[in-house]
């Protein structure tokens, strides 16, 4: 039996393609109040259909005033944390205290910015409290841009949380709704709790457990909830 073979495809130089890039999940959330900040993310690191790991925390303790949460490509924010950490420890030895939390977001801005033409591919917020010690909430885009916000939620599952939030904590396009309820923090940490197990049902790369920080002028409290593992 004979076999054609097109000579053009087999001539055709096969073409090898490389990216720089993995996406591995995740989704941060969070929320300023008047005194405090709230943020949370999941616990699950992933690629593709693979979960490479159930019990990876992506908030990171900056300062006694300041938290980061990042998520995305697990190398670019394992590099991006060693710069931040390597600059903030340069601050503390230069000036004898630690930088304020307005200017860590403008130096992970510049952080970022700096590396436009080779962006980090991750989803960074800053939470903390500002110098009159209120909640304050700074959320970027991949080059630097940012933004101070109330609440905002950035990741893979950011699509189905950020409506939840605008409905929940703005009050979006509702009327006759009371909004001198206070944001106090047991109902922001609880609202996250539950607006990460909402996510979990739908986004497979948000899972395992949710890790809430919140940031007072007390310190810093840390709780974990579980969430769906499969």
């Amino acid at each position: 039996m004979a076999v054609l073979i097109d000579n053009k495809a087999a001539m055709e130089p096969t073409q090898h393609r490389f990216s720089p890039y993995a996406m591995n999940g995740g989704t941060v959330v969070a929320v300023a109040g008047d005194d405090f900040a709230v943020i949370g993310s999941d616990t699950r690191l992933s690629e593709g259909y693979s979960i490479l790991s159930r019990d990876v925390s992506k908030v990171r303790n900056v300062t006694k005033a300041c938290l980061l949460g990042s998520v995305g490509f697990h190398g670019d924010v394992l590099t991006l944390t060693k710069m931040m950490d390597a600059r903030l420890k340069q601050y503390l030895h230069t000036h004898g205290k630690e930088m304020p939390c307005e200017a860590i977001a403008q130096m992970l801005s510049t952080t970022l910015y700096y590396r436009r033409f080779f962006p980090y591919y991750t989803y960074n917020m800053v939470a903390g409290l500002d110098k009159q010690g209120k909640g304050c909430v700074f959320s970027y885009d991949p080059v630097g841009s940012y933004e101070r916000e109330s609440y905002r939620a950035s990741g893979s599952a950011s699509a189905i949380i950020q409506p939840l939030l605008d409905n929940q904590i703005g009050f979006k396009n509702q009327s006759n709704v009371d909004t001198s309820i206070p944001m106090t923090r047991e109902r922001v940490r609880d609202l996250v709790r539950d607006i990460f197990a909402a996510a979990s049902e739908r986004d497979i790369y948000t899972g395992d457990e949710v890790e809430i920080a919140i940031i007072d002028k007390n310190g810093i409290e840390t709780v974990r909830y579980p969430l769906r593992s499969d």
